[in-house]
């Protein structure tokens, strides 16, 4: 087509098109035409394909002709320290017995993978993001869940029970024939038996990272694993750019709140460390966690006394559980009379989220803009002044 008719008849449409067009094919040859140095050689790979963690810090991906090295470890432990686990992803097996002087500690794993085992919801809240839950043929566990699609591909028996960590239906797992399995190698395990099926195993740490955007960021690992590189950096970016645009809104607030959080369970308090991913959370919302200057990253108990004599003042109290009926202030009085000697208690200030009223775990570790808006909201209702609350709202 001939773009000087165009501008001649004033076709200012079909010469808009054009242009897109032209700038479109420009930046997609662009990024194609980008390397990577490998031994020497240079390996040319699709930029806007390219797997690159910036929040995430439990893996990493070097690429390489035809596929990727991808390390993965405990963002709660220094670099070198902890258990490392590396695997190289391969897409073309011909192109990748070219690369010279590869390291020889790197497990094999053909990609882009078909069927997968999910062993947490975490897991599962990728492939709900990334609407890929063709790729799903078992999971643990349906307790507090609510996707629609899960709970139909389980009723069709696409999706499968496989039981819980430590005790694994072996049949189940040999049936579904997945191409491998996510697992959480920190937690319960009885990964032992799943060995023995001979189905590769992979750790997923989502759970582990320290902050809001490195929980959510582990969307573009599945992405790598199932060949959605592409929509998975879009989606993430997307998450990024709103949940960056909040912080910033928040960040001009002159007071901060403080929250504290948790419950008592057998006579301890359980609460999250001062650099848990929640604590940002918080912080990112213009609040002050109680435990701000707790130098752990997961989880810490304490006894009632300690708690109350760092939070008896505190303005906010974060509350996330599983209650049958309505869960209101005398309720969380009934579990114990103490709490309501907490000034959070006597202001109506708990922030609560019911996990039998909220798809909070299938859904809000992909959602960490969602969940600062819903904090924000509650430490600093000007900001938001027309939000509706998704997850956490002020108990009522």
């Amino acid at each position: 087509m001939n773009v000087y008719h165009l501008i001649r008849t004033g076709n200012k449409a079909w010469l808009l098109l054009v242009c897109l067009s032209l700038l479109l094919f420009s930046c997609v040859s662009k990024g194609k035409r980008q390397a990577v140095a490998n031994g020497g050689t240079s390996v040319a790979f699709d930029s806007t394909a390219m797997i690159v963690p910036q929040y995430a810090e439990g893996f990493s991906v070097e690429y390489v002709e035809g596929g990727c090295l991808v390390t993965i470890q405990d963002p709660q432990k220094e670099k070198g320290k902890g258990e490392v686990y590396r695997y190289a992803f391969v897409r073309d097996r011909e192109a990748f017995k070219k690369n010279a002087d590869l390291p020889a500690d790197y497990v094999m794993q053909p990609t882009p993978v078909g069927n997968v085992i999910c062993m947490t919801s975490l897991q599962l809240s990728n492939f709900i993001k990334l609407d890929a839950l063709e790729h799903v043929v078992g999971i643990t566990s349906t307790r507090h869940l609510f996707n629609n699609e899960v709970r139909a591909r389980l009723k069709e028996k696409k999706i499968r029970q496989i039981g819980i960590e430590g005790n694994f239906d072996s049949e189940v797992i040999m049936e579904v024939n997945p191409d491998l399995i996510l697992i959480s190698p920190f937690k319960r395990g009885g990964y032992d038996a799943l060995k023995e099926v001979g189905i590769p195993l992979i750790p997923h740490l989502g759970y582990k990272e320290n902050s809001p955007l490195g929980q959510a960021e582990w969307i573009k690992f599945i992405g790598l694993l199932i060949g959605e590189e592409q929509k998975a950096n879009l989606l993430f970016d997307s998450i990024q750019a709103e949940y960056n645009r909040l912080k910033s809104l928040a960040e001009r607030v002159e007071r901060k709140p403080v929250v504290f959080s948790g419950e008592l369970r057998g006579g301890n308090w359980y609460a999250v460390g001062g650099r848990n991913f929640l604590a940002q959370l918080f912080r990112d919302a213009g609040a002050d966690y109680f435990l701000k200057d707790d130098p752990n990253t997961g989880g810490v108990t304490f006894d009632f006394e300690t708690v109350y004599s760092s939070a008896a003042n505190a303005d906010y109290w974060r509350i996330l559980n599983s209650y049958n009926g309505t869960f209101t202030y005398d309720a969380l009085k009934g579990e114990d009379a103490r709490y309501a000697d907490f000034q959070a208690f006597k202001k109506k200030g708990v922030i609560y989220c019911n996990l039998k009223e909220r798809p909070y775990y299938e859904e809000a570790p992909t959602h960490p803009e969602v969940l600062l808006k819903d904090f924000i909201k509650v430490f600093h209702p000007e900001l938001l002044p027309d939000y509706s609350p998704v997850y956490y709202e002020l108990l009522k």
